[in-house]
């Protein structure tokens, strides 16, 4: 696994260990920032983040800053090497917390995202699709981006987001959902 573009671009990046977590293959997140556009002084938001490849690959590419959200504490430390070894440590903010709680924080402290990037366990995905729109909304910037990696058999929506316009691809096994929220 590496940085696709930008300032890091072919820079390795380590991967936690176990099954918890999927890491986005290279081709993927290439096609998936060539749907999102230019990502230049955007706050990001990673939920599920795992290595923090997602979230790395949108700072190599401009980004401002990075918050990080997973649960597991050994995927948020390979994340934070991952920042350290890219020297982008001041860029990034981990959170350890389940999505719900990490969105009720970030919302109560006013913060705001650009582009907020969502790659949870595939089989999750389906039982918190529902509740996740509205959680999200708050914490949303106008005219922000949300992309949801998911399985390439899954149609995916948010309820609960003034979504402008929607996007779908497939790559192998992996499906990317873009979608783009109102300006207003």
């Amino acid at each position: 696994m590496r940085i696709v573009a930008g300032t890091h671009r072919g820079r390795p990046l380590r991967a936690p260990r176990g099954r918890e977590t999927r890491p986005t293959a290279d081709r993927v997140r290439e096609a998936m920032f060539a749907l999102i556009g230019p990502v230049d002084d955007e706050d990001v938001l990673d939920l599920f983040a795992g290595s923090g490849a997602l979230a790395l690959e949108a700072l190599s590419r401009g980004a401002r800053a990075a918050t990080l959200v997973d649960r597991s504490a050994p995927a948020l430390a390979v994340a934070r090497a991952n920042a350290a070894a890219l020297g982008l440590e001041e860029k990034v903010r981990t959170v350890r917390a389940d999505w719900r709680a990490a969105l009720r924080r970030l919302e109560r402290e006013g913060t705001r995202f650009g582009l907020c990037l969502i790659d949870p366990p595939y089989s999750l995905l389906p039982r918190i699709a529902e509740a996740m729109g509205p959680a999200l909304a708050p914490v949303l910037a106008a005219g922000s981006v949300v992309v949801v990696e998911h399985g390439a058999d899954v149609v995916f929506e948010l309820p609960g987001l003034p979504v402008a316009r929607a996007d779908r691809r497939v790559y192998g096994d992996s499906g990317v959902t873009l979608l783009r929220m109102e300006s207003t």
